[in-house]
């Protein structure tokens, strides 16, 4: 019996590292410059935004006129 479990659980993990490995594999081989163009760019965009809304944030401040969250 012990055999049995033992073998059930070496096949699984096997099938859990394949699974592992071909997803690891594919997602690389599928990545392209593109792709690492495109989240550059959304980045950039995130970080341009957040600092504008920091600069008005702080005009705000400055005149006295404390919005109400």
């Amino acid at each position: 019996m012990t055999l049995v479990v033992v073998s059930i659980v070496v096949f699984v993990a096997l099938l859990v590292a394949v699974f592992v490995f071909v997803g690891w594999r594919d997602r690389k081989r599928l990545s392209s410059a593109e792709d690492s163009a495109a989240a550059r760019d959304a980045t950039a965009a995130r970080e341009r935004y957040a600092a504008e809304r920091h600069v008005v944030q702080g005009e705000v401040w400055r005149r006295g006129q404390i919005p109400n969250s």
